[in-house]
């Protein structure tokens, strides 16, 4: 009785689950016992066949060439190599006189004709894959070119089944959201964000906690505004996934990614920090607490006087913007006056909705000869990826411009109109904001915000300056 290796395999885990293996054991011990054959070891293993490498394999056929053994049975042809650089391993073993049995075939290896019989069926075998493996490109790239993503469903979205785009998770859509908005403000690390989102409970697929590494793949990926990134051909696609973020946030954050607008976090947040100018030299004045107080103090050798308090500061903005506080007859006034503006600002709107429209269409049509450029052969693969991915960007930009101005959004943020509107309430919003609004209030406000030596100048934008002389001569002669 000769002692032999057993070897049996599926493809993947879950097969391996079934009957399958037990079905493939089965098969060998009859085999073996019909052949007077000793089963002295097992060598069971959960890979596909289509490629080299399988660890178990490797060893068991180290095992033979060591002679361990003088054969191994195997269930199929096909469950032994569907590759052919595994069969022809096996085809050395036995020109080195190792035994190779089929449990399935009842083929003689060592005769020409069931050798030859046993070259087909491995050629055949490995023809399927071959086909198998187009097949499953052809339909991965069907998908693809739909806008549906064929791939587990990036964190932050549910996979909605074969066939549907993926849809975003109401429990973890808001925390990717809140990622790309902390790391847009250059204020703070990977790490600090990772800690921020662990603690509101985000976790990756796996139940584990989210790496660093997560969360840069993560702020990487364009599937969050709703672009379709294949990493290993480096292929992009328009998706018809709804996105979680806007593009203008996707792009801020690339250029923090990039080194191109990081801030710091800092230990304070002064809110006038280099907001205001020594006007002796142009420096912006920086923020430093001494003791109970705020100082803004320029740091120029030659300037070592120019220094201010912030609550000196405080009371000469509250004393500028007063006067802008409106009465409930002006802010009816205002109101008229917005209503007009706003017509006019939807009869240009109907031009800039046009002109989008129009571009996007030849984006459309550029993306369209772009492909037949590729398949005719006048540009090469990799040109034809940076300028689609260029293309499909650009198109996404034109599309939340339109969402935009269908909104509405278009109109309330024309320039003309939001100042109108701050004005009906722009004193109290000033006293009552926080440092952050008060900041982006006085950006909007101000023109000129300078200090020389401990004298404040603050200078209002127009209409602000005019509306806040308004009743100097409301009551005077024409």
């Amino acid at each position: 009785m000769k002692d032999v290796f057993g070897y049996i395999r599926v493809s993947t885990i879950r097969q391996g689950q079934g009957v399958s293996l037990q079905e493939q054991k089965s098969a060998i011990l009859t085999h073996a016992r019909a052949n007077n054959l000793d089963i002295v070891e097992w060598f069971e293993e959960k890979e596909t066949a289509a490629k080299r490498g399988r660890p178990i394999f490797s060893t068991m056929l180290e095992r033979l060439r060591n002679k361990d053994a003088s054969g191994v049975i195997i269930h199929k042809i096909d469950r032994s190599a569907r590759n052919l650089k595994d069969w022809a391993e096996l085809g050395e073993l036995l020109d080195s006189g190792v035994d190779v049995h089929f449990a399935y075939e009842s083929i003689d290896l060592h005769a020409r004709g069931g050798r030859l019989s046993a070259d087909i069926q491995a050629v055949i075998a490995a023809d399927y894959i071959r086909n198998l493996r187009d097949e499953t490109k052809k339909g991965v790239y069907g998908r693809l070119k739909q806008g549906l993503y064929p791939l587990p469903a990036p964190i932050g979205y549910l996979n909605m089944g074969s066939g549907k785009p993926k849809k975003p998770d109401p429990q973890k859509a808001p925390y990717i959201k809140l990622a790309f908005q902390l790391y847009a403000t250059g204020r703070h690390s990977l790490d600090e964000i990772k800690e921020i989102l662990t603690k509101k409970g985000l976790k990756s697929f796996n139940h584990g906690k989210l790496s660093r590494n997560g969360i840069a793949t993560i702020l990487h990926n364009p599937f969050y505004i709703g672009i379709i990134r294949i990493n290993r051909t480096n292929e992009i696609f328009k998706g018809i996934h709804k996105p979680i973020i806007s593009k203008r946030l996707f792009d801020k954050v690339q250029d923090v990614l990039a080194g191109k607008n990081i801030k710091g976090s800092g230990k304070h947040c002064f809110p006038f920090r280099r907001l205001f100018k020594c006007a002796t030299c142009g420096y912006a004045m920086i923020g430093e607490k001494q003791k109970q107080f705020v100082y803004y103090r320029c740091h120029s050798k030659t300037c070592k006087g120019t220094i201010v308090r912030q609550d000196k500061i405080e009371r000469l903005l509250k004393k500028k913007l007063k006067p802008l506080k409106f009465s409930k007859e002006d802010v009816e006034e205002i109101n008229e006056v917005i209503k007009v503006k706003i017509q006019e600002k939807e009869d240009e709107i109907k031009d800039v909705k046009k002109s989008l429209k129009l571009k996007h269409d030849k984006l459309k049509t550029k993306l369209d000869n772009l492909t037949d450029a590729l398949i005719d052969g006048d540009i090469d693969k990799d040109s034809f990826n940076r300028r689609k991915e260029s293309i499909l960007f650009e198109m996404k930009d034109i599309e939340e411009n339109l969402r935009e101005i269908e909104s509405n959004k278009g109109i309330k943020s024309d320039e003309a109109v939001k100042k109108l509107e701050l004005l009906k309430s722009l004193y109290l919003s000033y006293v009552h904001g926080s440092e952050v609004e008060k900041r982006e209030l006085l950006k909007t406000t101000t023109s000129n915000l300078s200090v020389y030596r401990k004298k404040v100048v603050i200078t209002l934008h127009s209409p602000f300056q005019e509306l806040s002389k308004r009743l100097n001569c409301a009551y005077s002669s024409p």
